[in-house]
């Protein structure tokens, strides 16, 4: 049996870079304009536009998340749908390095999700990608007598829904604990299409803008986004806000933690790597979460183990160049602290001046 299993993606990525990639934050106009964030990245229409030398990569969120978990000294697999293409040999290339297995089901039609992310100075990126292969996954095709683990991480993307219930209901029965962090696709269904997934979930992981689109409440209301959030989870919610750190919610206590971040060069990755570090210190710390609680040591270990995976990741080109091996997050003394303020829900309730 497997410590745990990753389902989702694996992609061929391009980055390119250019100092004309800018950053424009304007939440008055661009928020009517459909960008929630109130960013947006630009460039000049018409030209040509000088780029740096293109770096080539494999990402997707399940790809990255099972580097994660086998750098941490786990037992891991990987269900995947990929092409019979190169990026397709450079994705299993990269499994058998990280002693990942594969459970990679290869589509003869269709290529491998690819990628082009555009860089900018700032460190922040737009992803344009094709999806190919990946969001063409059919019930028949996966080997759910393989799908035996202590835990599953489901990183969806376009998987089709009644394909992904499928998979959490074998998921269920098999007994497998389900870390779920939902793509865009899913989270504009809304909390009542996604019930029956975050009701089985034990953690539910998001950035703020998915939380967003989940509950649909303005971005910029935080406590109001995850106030909801945290009632429609039945086990851990979890939601980071990039450099900005975060909240998490165990039933008990809510955690605020900050980021050991110094200087960001590429934010790809960076959700794959909190989430994927998060699980794995729960998976080593043990799983008291079952019964949708865990020890405050528990949290604080999976926060700061998340944390530092993420900032590594960032500090790095491409998802999975600064992912921490298990030494390097417990021998640096870098990753020894993390600022986490740990509260009651009684002492949220005054915070947030009205029951939590």
């Amino acid at each position: 049996m497997f410590d745990i299993i990753t389902i989702g993606t694996a992609t061929k990525d391009i980055f390119l870079t250019s100092p004309l990639f800018r950053v424009v934050n304007d939440p008055k106009h661009l928020k009517k304009m459909g960008f929630p964030t109130g960013e947006v990245q630009c460039f000049a229409l018409g030209g040509k536009i000088e780029i740096g030398r293109p770096i080539m990569t494999t990402g997707g969120g399940a790809a990255n998340a099972a580097t994660t978990f086998a750098r941490q000294g786990l037992k891991t697999a990987c269900l995947v749908k990929i092409g019979k293409d190169e990026a397709a040999e450079n994705i299993l290339s990269e499994f058998k390095k990280e002693k990942i297995v594969s459970f990679a089901i290869r589509d003869k039609k269709e290529k491998t999700v690819y990628s082009i992310i555009l860089l900018a100075p700032s460190g922040e990126r737009t992803i344009l990608v094709h999806r190919g292969a990946s969001e063409d996954l059919k019930t028949k095709e996966i080997p759910f007598n393989k799908l035996k683990a202590r835990w599953a991480y489901v990183t969806p993307g376009k998987i089709p829904f009644p394909v992904l219930k499928k998979i959490f209901d074998r998921l269920v029965k098999n007994r497998t604990f389900i870390a779920f962090n939902p793509s865009e696709s899913f989270t504009k269904m809304g909390i009542k299409k996604l019930k029956p997934f975050l009701a089985k979930s034990k953690v539910v992981i998001l950035n703020k803008e998915e939380a967003s689109y989940l509950t649909g409440i303005d971005y910029e209301k935080e406590k109001e986004i995850f106030k909801k959030l945290d009632r429609a989870i039945a086990g851990i919610a979890l939601m980071t806000d990039g450099a900005r750190g975060g909240l998490v919610s165990d039933g008990a206590n809510i955690y605020k933690f900050g980021v050991f971040l110094k200087k960001a060069v590429d934010s790809t990755g960076a959700g794959d790597a909190f989430g994927s570090g998060f699980v794995s210190g729960l998976i080593r710390t043990g799983e008291s979460c079952e019964k949708n609680t865990c020890r405050i040591g528990n949290i604080k270990y999976a926060i700061r183990l998340g944390a530092a995976n993420a900032a590594s990741v960032v500090e790095r080109i491409g998802a999975k160049e600064g992912i921490l091996t298990k030494k390097e997050f417990e021998k640096n003394k870098r990753w020894g602290k993390l600022k986490i303020r740990n509260y009651s829900y009684e002492a949220m309730a005054k915070i947030y001046s009205r029951p939590f």
